[in-house]
């Protein structure tokens, strides 16, 4: 069988891919629906009364939406010219992730929970009712971070490499207190909590040069926060660029998104649109 080809599969392509159509926007307008009552389901049976009242009804649910989801990610492969660029890409991935804990939680149970990951197929309201702009800004906010990621990832290993030590001066302050720095992993959780600003409060110095050096670790929490935004935000900036011909048109080959209109070819793959 070939992948995407014959009349019947290129249409079905167009209605499950693209929202340019009639068809294809009345498929996921109802594609939608049906993913937020799918997640509806699964919050509601995690209640307790529903769960012991409704639970027959409420697995049927499930997995009336499981198998509706299960098929339309099969026709997705058939109908796509390359199925493992559909199954890699990022919608590829998240419409597996929503139907696989259904079939996990055979072998381990309360798996099914994690279903509410369909919620992630919401994102695709912004393709179908040709909401541009936030196609575009999502789409700068990725590239940023990925051009930002290694001055993230060594702005973490910066981060971390202060908290062990600030961690281990706390322990070797408050170690003989009892004020829970009972250990230098501990008191880099601590160190963590703290410098992040969460401070959950299960931990705290007693001795004055201890919060001495907590008020230290608190005001320079701020960084840790005014960091990673200015470097996004410095590339944000830099990586501004002009998407307002962007379609809904989605490549068979590789399933990259937003493709130009009138494009000839696909901007990921390279691949040339067959006529």
């Amino acid at each position: 069988m070939q992948f995407g080809e014959g009349p019947f599969l290129r249409k079905t392509h167009e209605i499950i891919f693209e929202a340019d159509t009639r068809a294809g926007k009345l498929f996921d307008v109802v594609l939608l629906i049906l993913i937020l009552l799918s997640v509806v389901i699964v919050m509601i049976e995690s209640v307790p009364y529903y769960h012991e009242n409704y639970w027959d009804v409420l697995l049927a649910l499930e997995w009336i939406f499981t198998i509706i989801f299960s098929i339309e990610y099969v026709l997705r492969i058939i109908s796509s010219k390359r199925p493992i660029g559909y199954m890699l890409s990022f919608y590829g991935i998240i419409d597996l992730l929503s139907i696989l804990p259904a079939y996990l939680s055979f072998f381990f149970a309360g798996t099914h929970y994690l279903l509410t990951i369909r919620a992630l197929r919401l994102m695709r309201i912004f393709r179908i009712f040709k909401l541009v702009h936030f196609i575009r800004e999502s789409d700068n906010l990725f590239l940023a971070l990925v051009r930002s990621r290694m001055k993230i990832i060594v702005f973490l290993i910066f981060i971390m490499i202060v908290v062990v030590f600030l961690g281990s001066v706390m322990y070797l302050i408050e170690g003989t207190q009892d004020s829970g720095f009972t250990s230098i992993p501990r008191s880099v959780y601590w160190a963590i909590v703290t410098l992040t600003t969460v401070g959950y409060g299960d931990i705290a110095p007693v001795s004055p040069i201890g919060q001495t050096v907590a008020a230290i670790i608190m005001i320079l929490g701020y960084s840790v926060i005014a960091v990673p935004t200015g470097i996004i935000g410095a590339e944000l900036i830099q990586g501004s660029r002009k998407m307002d011909n962007i379609s809904t048109q989605v490549c068979p080959y590789c399933s990259a998104e937003g493709i130009p209109r009138g494009a000839n070819y696909c901007h990921n793959c390279g691949k040339v649109f067959e006529d």
